[in-house]
């Protein structure tokens, strides 16, 4: 038995529903598809359609909750114990999608992640940064995933025990940034509870221009610099701020801060061309994360909303 959960967003979810559904019938298997939408206003009449399937829902909240509290709120919602976590942006890679992960359904006290793939096709340069990134960070094979199985962990594709994710959820706390994962998978890591890796993966077909991208990116930031100021994770876990201690620790912050606000103009122009680095956006992370110290903040209270 299996329950299958959809955050929405701005999302056409029809197609991804609709590979799920056909899969589950195939695997002969008692399951339900839950979609819910997080206030959102596009594709709705698409995502409707979802409703004429059996045991399928898409129903849209009457006011946005965030990206944890949805979450968390579909769990409830779930039937069974079984419950399989899907982003609305991804398709199965394979037609034995579902029977795979049915067949790690003994895994009692365990996560199981599926994996992440990007399509190989170079997407134009306006999507490179986002494609690129994904293609070296996150579109990982098992036995580099192995190498480090909670920060390889990405809450796009996992399936979880639902009494197992009554105990480790997802925090409502934070502002809704990005990092939720994260938080997700120290907390894992701390209550001992495994991660197993397996080769399930997903397409994720949701890659934003480079632009956009930058923007969550340092949105992204801001959000990793408050999960550890509020001693929700180590600095120790995530090598952004691990690095960044280390700068502080020489009073390099500074430098490095003023730095960065030089030399930002030739970063974007780096970052948003035809080559984009990973090594100049690592750059720029960090050099933002130095200019939202004490000394050289900015009001990151415009992303707290």
């Amino acid at each position: 038995m299996l329950s299958i959960l959809i955050p929405v967003y701005n999302y056409n979810v029809f197609t991804l529903v609709e590979t799920l559904y056909k899969q589950c019938l195939k695997s002969n298997i008692t399951f339900e598809i839950i979609c819910l939408d997080d206030a959102s206003g596009n594709f709705l009449p698409e995502n409707q359609k979802i409703n004429e399937f059996k045991n399928s829902k898409y129903s849209i909240l009457e006011k946005n909750i965030g990206r944890s509290a949805i979450r968390n709120l579909l769990a409830q919602k779930a039937t069974y114990e079984n419950l399989l976590f899907l982003d609305a942006d991804t398709i199965p890679v394979t037609d034995n999608f579902i029977s795979n992960y049915i067949s790690q359904i003994n895994q009692d006290s365990k996560i199981v992640y599926g994996g992440i793939l990007y399509e190989s096709s170079k997407p134009s340069k306006e999507k490179l940064l986002r494609w690129i990134y994904g293609q070296k960070r996150e579109s990982l094979n098992v036995s580099d995933r192995n190498k480090n199985p909670y920060l390889s962990f990405l809450t796009l594709n996992f399936l979880i025990k639902k009494s197992l994710f009554s105990k480790v959820n997802f925090n409502e706390n934070i502002p809704n940034l990005r990092h939720e994962d994260t938080l997700f998978s120290f907390e894992l890591m701390q209550n001992k509870i495994e991660i197993i890796h397996i080769e399930n993966p997903v397409y994720h077909l949701g890659i934003e221009n480079s632009d956009v991208f930058l923007r969550k990116s340092e949105e992204s930031v801001v959000a990793l610099k408050n999960l550890v100021d509020s001693k929700l994770i180590s600095s120790e876990y995530v090598k952004l701020p691990h690095y960044f201690e280390i700068i502080k620790k020489y009073h390099f912050q500074a430098i490095i801060a003023f730095g960065f606000r030089i030399l930002k103009p030739l970063f974007l122009r780096r970052l948003l061309g035809k080559k984009p680095s990973l090594f100049i956006f690592d750059l720029y992370r960090l050099g933002y994360y130095c200019t939202l110290d004490e000394f050289f903040k900015i009001d990151s209270n415009r992303f707290f909303h």
